[in-house]
């Protein structure tokens, strides 16, 4: 039993770094064939040992159903908007208004992107652990939909630390979005 749960462990520690690269880095080193492979591999592993399936594992992020009532999460700290600012006033208005909002007078530091049309979702990670995510909602509360994001392959549900330490509670905040060809292919 000792060596098929390393055998098992293996498998999914090959998997998450080939997803890894493929989605997060977009230089995969397998064909999907050899890819495919692997996970079958797994996939036959854990029918035949259910007792070892782990929440974390590759073959339990695909073909989760959407959930159809959605609980309601509620924001450590609110997800505030630009609402679409447009000057450097609009910004600066609104970095002082998240400087109220957090009662902070020290300089806060920003990192952006071109605007992305999606849903603002937050994950949380614990102990480098994916274990919650939500809509944005009100900025105050959102929507659970983890059983949903965990369904997004570029979505690591473990934190990679190599050699560096992961912080007990991390919040990543950003956007979720499909691609017009891929929509457009999901629904042909």
């Amino acid at each position: 039993m000792v060596a098929i749960t390393k055998k098992i462990k293996s498998l999914r520690q090959q998997i998450n770094d080939h997803n890894y690269r493929y989605y997060i880095l977009d230089d995969p080193l397998i064909s999907d064939g050899e890819y495919d492979q692997l996970f079958r591999k797994l996939e036959q592993l854990e029918e035949q040992h259910p007792e070892l399936i782990v929440p974390e594992s590759p073959t339990q992020r695909i073909g989760a159903e959407p959930l159809e009532a959605f609980g309601t999460v509620t924001h450590r700290i609110p997800m505030m908007s630009l609402a679409n600012a447009m000057s450097d006033e609009e910004l600066s208005a609104f970095d002082e208004r998240l400087k109220k909002a957090l009662d902070n007078t020290a300089d806060i530091e920003y990192v952006s992107e071109p605007k992305l049309d999606g849903l603002a979702v937050e994950l949380i990670y614990e102990n480098g652990k994916f274990v919650n995510g939500s809509t944005r909602g009100d900025g105050t509360s959102g929507e659970d939909i983890t059983a949903n994001l965990k369904t997004i392959k570029a979505i690591p549900l473990t934190l990679r630390h190599d050699k560096r330490s992961i912080p007990r509670l991390l919040e990543v905040r950003g956007e979720v979005f499909i691609r017009k060809s891929d929509f457009k292919s999901l629904n042909a």
